[in-house]
């Protein structure tokens, strides 16, 4: 059963994947810009989709969790080429960044201890921290708006958040059935019985899972794949779900080392979940880059293909989309939380105080301004600035 696109396409499967290799490659600026330039070359400039396939794979990218970016390229392949197009698609949009971050890895495993290297991540983590905040304020204006019941959510969940310094996984289902039964409850609701009790045992079960004492290749991919299918949105918000299971809970990396992983992401084109390849690199080596973001990656290629032929049906369902809005407003809460847990690791005297705050009027004042150049910058800065300071 397809519903996507009947009419045959005029261009080949080769030139798309050529086309997703090179965004893959040189597509900075985060999930919104990828989207946007996936518009621009596709929909506007090469007519390949039309407006109505890019929205639909806009809109599904959005509801389903997981990299929007990644998901998007992942459902323009689908339209005309089905199962086979959507995974090269997606194959070729991830490849690019998870070469550079492998190399990263291990140029960090080799010259980590270096001045240099320290020098440039002194800088570059202070401008992560100022991107991240710039970036939770955007979300929070756009995402939760006016909205009461939204903002209940947003806010609990940045506390928690802030003071657990960890992702709880089960609070964003919570924050999703909450939406949807606040905003559109179902007929059954008066009925009680069997979806309440499930609800109440998600907790359980999770915690049941985290106790077993797994090698660490399969830890890694378990974690990975709950980080993949619990993040909304932006890739940020893959973030403090991160700080929680790789810091605190398996002590996998320090703080440092951490912030260094998202300042990876950042520096890197193509998606910035692929900073789970920097860090499975860090605790596994190539294995372990390779099982994280294999792990990340599969469950929002499967939220992407599986509902696909169904989407254009259900997708605009006011259920759906209540629930999809409370898990949201969950996902910017944490990222809103997570953005102080890093600050207090990365703002360290007054100079990076100075870097975040500057990075934040640049992205406030220029909102054109492409993240990586504020990131050359810092590490510039970083590079100067260090070894004045820690001589």
């Amino acid at each position: 059963m397809n519903t996507v696109a009947t009419v045959a396409p005029g261009y080949t499967l080769g030139q798309l994947v050529r086309y997703m290799l090179r965004l893959g490659t040189l597509g900075f600026g985060g999930p919104v810009a990828l989207a946007g330039y996936m518009r621009r070359d596709l929909v506007e400039q090469r007519g390949w989709i039309t407006e109505d396939d890019y929205k639909e794979g806009l809109t599904l990218a959005q509801l389903a969790p997981g990299p929007m970016a990644a998901q998007l390229a992942i459902y323009l392949g689908y339209v005309h080429f089905h199962i086979l197009g959507a995974t090269l698609v997606g194959l070729a949009f991830v490849l690019p960044s998870f070469l550079m971050v492998v190399a990263l890895g291990w140029a960090y495993t080799h010259f980590g201890g270096l001045s240099w290297m320290q020098a440039v991540f002194y800088g570059v983590g202070a401008a992560v921290v100022g991107i991240i905040a710039m970036s939770a304020y955007k979300l929070t204006t756009k995402t939760v708006g006016t909205d009461k019941l939204l903002w209940g959510i947003y806010l609990t969940l940045a506390i928690v958040t802030f003071i657990t310094e960890s992702e709880i996984a089960w609070l964003f289902i919570a924050a999703g059935l909450m939406g949807w039964l606040w905003r559109a409850p179902p007929k059954w609701l008066h009925k009680g019985g069997l979806h309440a009790f499930a609800a109440a045992n998600l907790p359980m079960a999770s915690g049941v899972l985290s106790g077993i004492d797994l090698p660490l290749l399969a830890q890694i991919g378990v974690f990975f794949a709950k980080a993949g299918a619990f993040v909304f949105g932006s890739g940020l918000a893959i973030v403090p779900f991160l700080y929680g299971g790789v810091v605190t809970e398996h002590h996998w990396l320090n703080d440092k080392q951490f912030v260094d992983a998202v300042a990876v992401a950042m520096i890197t084109p193509g998606p910035v979940v692929i900073t789970t390849g920097f860090i499975g690199y860090l605790v596994a080596g190539f294995s372990g880059a390779c099982v994280a973001a294999l792990a990340t990656f599969i469950p929002c290629y499967l939220f992407t293909i599986l509902p696909a032929p169904y989407f254009k049906k259900y997708g605009k369902l006011p259920g759906v989309k209540a629930f999809v809005d409370g898990i949201t407003a969950a996902a910017v809460g944490a990222i809103t939380g997570s953005v102080i847990v890093i600050a207090k690791r990365s703002i360290v005297d007054i100079p990076t105080i100075v870097l975040a705050l500057v990075t934040v009027l640049l992205l406030w004042r220029f909102k054109k301004l492409p993240e990586p150049v504020i990131v050359v910058a810092a590490a510039l800065m970083g590079l100067i600035a260090y070894p004045l300071l820690h001589h």
